[in-house]
């Protein structure tokens, strides 16, 4: 179904030919390119007037029956459009789909806003066309960029650095960090924090001082409830376009490079990299001190016990190549048929 009016505000009607200039999709048909969409919606129950998009031929009798009024696809799906259907031609039907939905549905905009129930030490400084809502709190000497959203009951504390075009979630707290620019930090973030560093010993376990930072480079998202410590003896990173989901934890001295992908319930243990384009599956567990190769994918309920290399796929508790993983199920399976054919015939 479309998206809820009351929730969400539309931009549209946006002609064909304007999603076309954002997405670099091409229009099959020339004289498609004034008809308007106001909306998105599934392909399943979009209307004539929604914005769609096909990308999965799982759902190719959805498509073939919907009643879109227009449809990111693939050149080579065109024959199983639905007559009337505009089409918008695409290699990533998704990808051009979601720069579109976009457009119709923009992020509410940022109110040149200060709160009079907000606290704000005097020694913060607040960059030009900020929005800081009810509740939050911003410490001394910390420095907001420009065109912030920071919402209720954010707590920022002292001397954090938070750059231009940044969004922090309502119930948030920041500590011992530098943020970059076009940074979102959803609701009940936890960002640098004590790292679990303890010298252990029978008469008394001594805690290790924590004197690093979290350092979060531009253009990342981070989700709910996701914790970040910062470092023990040197920061905490999080590189640059990269995305993490709800509920991940990423423990200190963690070094995370450029574009990686975390999803849900995550966990990494201290002073492990992650280097460049890494996507770890929901409920990953990565042990400390090792180092997930550029690119490396590791399916969902790993447990990652040693190095990976770069570009590999991983799974399993231990991670292994994932080949060898399903050829360990695919014999087990096996052993288990004949030890119950077996057993049957006793």
């Amino acid at each position: 179904m479309p998206p809820d009016p009351r929730f969400y505000t539309a931009a549209g009607p946006l002609p064909l030919k304007n999603l076309v200039l954002l997405t670099g999709a091409k229009l099959h048909n020339q004289v498609d390119a004034l008809r308007e969409v106001k909306s998105v919606a599934p392909v399943e129950n979009a209307g004539p007037d929604d914005l769609s998009f096909f990308d999965n031929r799982k759902y190719k009798d959805a498509f073939r029956n919907s009643g879109a009024g227009a449809c990111f696809i693939r050149p080579t799906d065109i024959d199983l459009a639905p007559a009337g259907m505009a089409l918008l031609l695409h290699d990533a039907p998704y990808h051009a789909y979601a720069i579109a939905a976009d457009a119709l549905f923009p992020r509410p905009v940022i109110k040149n806003k200060i709160s009079e129930h907000a606290f704000i030490h005097d020694s913060a400084s607040i960059g030009a066309g900020c929005e800081i809502r009810a509740g939050a709190v911003i410490g001394p000497k910390v420095e907001i960029g420009a065109r912030c959203l920071i919402e209720a009951n954010a707590v920022i504390d002292r001397a954090v650095k938070i750059g231009n075009d940044c969004r922090i979630g309502a119930g948030s707290s920041i500590s011992h960090a530098l943020i970059g620019h076009r940074v979102s930090l959803y609701p009940g973030v936890r960002i640098g924090q004590d790292g679990f560093g303890y010298a252990l010993s029978p008469k008394g376990h001594v805690k290790v001082p924590q004197l690093g930072r979290v350092v979060i480079e531009d253009d990342v998202e981070i989700g709910s409830n996701t914790t970040i410590d910062r470092g023990s003896n040197q920061d905490t990173v999080i590189g640059r376009g990269s995305v993490i989901d709800n509920l991940v934890m990423i423990a200190h001295n963690v070094k995370i490079g450029p574009m990686c992908v975390i999803v849900a319930q995550s966990g990494i243990a201290g002073s492990t990299q992650l280097e460049p384009g890494v996507v770890l599956a929901a409920q990953t567990g990565i042990a400390g001190h090792l180092t997930i190769g550029a690119g490396a994918r590791i399916a969902a309920q790993s447990g990652v016990m040693r190095d990976v290399p770069s570009a590999k796929e991983y799974m399993g508790s231990p991670a292994m190549p994932i080949r060898q993983y399903f050829r360990q199920v695919a014999w087990l399976e096996k052993m288990a048929a004949y030890v119950g054919d077996k057993t049957d015939h006793e």
